[in-house]
């Protein structure tokens, strides 16, 4: 299992804005997960896949814009369903994944462009798969609003769609081919499934 803490990177650290947390679980809302990504606390939003890719996809809609800290842990993690007498139902989540997701998300990343930490029993193959997902992650956080606009239109392995984005934004094919050389996105989508595989190791 796959823990994952986000935690809002903002000048006060004492004054999150709910807002961001909201609009990062809107954009998490089709991130295949075992438990849903939702706040925990006032600038943490977590939650739990059993998919590595799911965990590397999750990990770049939090770092775009630099906007939040990532932490992950691996390892097994034990669910239980608590019904109350009010009929309201909670999940309880217990085991070394839940350890490893707390040390994944401790502070300390404040001066990180990228910030992801990754924890597991080997630490090892955490330090490879962190590294790659910092790697990976630069590249998402540094882009500019022009290079999104473009690449958010774009599709991971279709071909032949540089042509309608440009209709869709009235610009050249010319300029969204720059477009996605500059924002390297097709190296960000080469390189997640080597962060998805090291994930997948630290198991």
């Amino acid at each position: 299992m796959f823990v994952l803490t986000l935690t809002q990177r903002v000048a006060d650290a004492s004054r999150p804005d709910p807002a961001m947390d909201h609009e990062l679980c809107r954009r998490l809302r089709d991130v295949p997960a075992r438990a849903p990504f939702q706040p925990t606390a006032p600038g943490e939003v977590r939650g739990l896949t059993e998919d590595a890719h799911a965990a590397v996809a999750a990990a770049m809609i939090a770092v775009r814009e630099d906007r939040y800290a990532v932490g992950i842990g691996v390892g097994d993690v034990f669910l239980t369903r608590v019904d109350h007498e009010d009929g309201r139902v909670a999940v309880t989540a217990e085991g070394p994944g839940m350890s490893h997701g707390h040390l994944a998300a401790q502070p300390g990343r404040d001066t990180e462009r990228a910030a992801v930490r990754v924890s597991a029993a080997d630490a090892t193959a955490a330090e490879q798969a962190q590294a790659v997902l910092k790697l990976v992650g630069r590249i998402v956080s540094e882009r500019s609003d022009a290079e999104w606009r473009v690449v958010d239109l774009l599709v991971a392995g279709a071909r032949g769609q540089q042509k309608t984005v440009a209709q869709q934004l009235g610009i050249t094919p010319q300029a969204v081919s720059k477009a996605v050389v500059r924002s390297l996105w097709n190296e960000e989508w080469q390189a997640r499934p080597a962060a998805a595989t090291l994930l997948r190791l630290c198991e």
